[in-house]
């Protein structure tokens, strides 16, 4: 039997911990919390529109689409909290009974985290209270994907694309074909999820800059440790000079290092990528009529 995580004997110790969240929050902390954001079904059913997919004009090519949904289950109707979907660690929406909602992405790997809120309350950093679903899906331009949410039962059949043991071929989270997705009692018979004061998400949007700037912070962190271990491994070799200790700006790699190069090359691509950016506003900027 599953745990509805309504304990008001807990209601103290919830205090302590959000309390203590806080206040790590400001030590560089991550607190992942939906708090405001996670009512479920039971007290605010889904009432948006019937499954549409998007326009193809409301999504660039280059990218690509998510959808997640959500099939009817009583558990899911008598739920107090939604659990929460995560992309590369940013929290976009709470996911209710008998719904859908989609997410622009960019292209490459994308973290999919589904996390089981106790009112409002997630985890701190690697400690989660319940992680549903913590895979990495590798996605194409222009692709669409389907990702199947139920947590009584799975799809009858897996996505043929995925190996066997990947995280999304089995579990309550699925990645499933659009032909399955198309089926009666599936995505074609949920509902939008809305966002409003009651259950409010940042879904059905673009989220391809986020993506990008997520994306050029972890392989500049990675960069930054693979040229630290290339000194290291130049200074066993003999290839790298100490400073004197008249001098400290002198010494270094006494040949070029690769790392830099890799390095080079990521800040122009994401310079180039900014200037696009400014490109692009300004071009939407400029088709806006002005009477004066």
């Amino acid at each position: 039997m599953r745990t509805r995580f309504l304990f008001p004997g807990l209601s103290r110790f919830l205090a302590a911990v959000f309390a203590a969240s806080l206040l790590v929050a400001g030590s560089g902390c991550t607190v992942y919390q939906s708090i405001g954001k996670s009512v479920g079904s039971f007290l605010h059913p889904v009432s948006g529109h019937d499954f549409v997919h998007i326009a193809n004009d409301q999504w660039d090519r280059s990218n690509a689409v998510l959808y997640f949904y959500r099939t009817h289950s009583q558990w899911a109707a008598d739920e107090i909290e939604a659990p929460s979907v995560y992309i590369d660690d940013n929290h976009y929406f709470n996911i209710r009974n008998d719904s859908f909602t989609w997410l622009e992405v960019a292209p490459g790997e994308r973290h999919i985290a589904i996390r089981r809120p106790l009112l409002g309350l997630e985890g701190l950093n690697s400690f989660s209270l319940s992680l549903i679903a913590d895979a990495t899906l590798k996605v194409e331009p222009g692709n669409i994907y389907y990702l199947r949410y139920n947590e009584l039962e799975g799809p009858e059949s897996t996505h043929p694309e995925l190996a066997e043991d990947h995280p999304l071929a089995a579990g309550d989270l699925q990645l499933v074909t659009r032909e399955y997705a198309m089926q009666a009692d599936e995505i074609v018979s949920t509902r939008f999820l809305n966002s409003d004061l009651l259950a409010p998400n940042h879904a059905a949007v673009s989220i391809v800059e986020v993506n990008e700037d997520g994306d050029y912070e972890r392989n500049l962190a990675v960069l930054e440790e693979e040229r630290e271990a290339e000194i290291e491994r130049l200074k066993a070799d003999g290839k790298y000079e100490e400073s004197p200790w008249y001098w400290p700006f002198g010494g270094g790699p006494t040949v070029p290092l690769e790392s830099d190069r890799k390095l080079r090359e990521l800040e122009q691509d994401y310079a180039a990528l900014e200037q696009e950016r400014e490109r692009r506003e300004e071009a939407e900027a400029g088709d806006g009529w002005w009477i004066f």
